[in-house]
């Protein structure tokens, strides 16, 4: 695992070939939320955050949420997530998520929903103010989601 910083608000996790990827990329993204002052962020740890306990600290939750579910969609559908990109500016917060698949995500159809497992793309889709993916040169994809930004985020 390798950690680059960037001198704008962007953070790089190398992920090939680790292990416990997924509760990596929850520790990454939470010390990265921390440190742009994200409200909620240190709570997100492991105590959580009270609803109307830190204003926006929702938008915290949701964001490792979202590294979760599309973390572990490439761990599960795609032989593993390659990097783990987070950008964060006043307005929003992407999450870019590379793996060396090229098939392109699959939501459930409505028809499956009473099936467990499977619906970590619904949750995107409703979390998210959008998403989608891009092939990547060479092969393979990066699978993108955005939120907003908490409100009293000072970006």
């Amino acid at each position: 695992m390798n950690e680059r910083r960037s001198p704008e608000l962007t953070r790089r996790l190398a992920i090939r070939g680790a292990t416990d990827v997924v509760s990596r990329c929850r520790d990454f993204t939470r010390r990265a939320l921390t440190e742009w002052c994200w409200p909620g962020a240190g709570y997100a740890a492991g105590a959580g955050a009270r609803a109307g306990e830190t204003p926006g600290a929702d938008a915290a939750d949701d964001a490792l949420l979202l590294v979760s579910e599309v973390v572990g969609n490439a761990c599960l559908h795609a032989g593993g997530a390659t990097s783990l990109v987070l950008r964060c500016t006043d307005a929003w917060l992407r999450i870019e998520v590379t793996d060396e698949s090229p098939a392109a995500p699959q939501v459930r159809h409505r028809s499956d929903l009473s099936r467990p497992g499977g619906h970590g793309l619904r949750i995107v889709e409703r979390l998210g103010r959008d998403w989608g993916w891009d092939a990547v040169v060479g092969d393979g994809k990066c699978v993108w989601v955005e939120i907003d930004s908490p409100p009293g985020h000072p970006g």
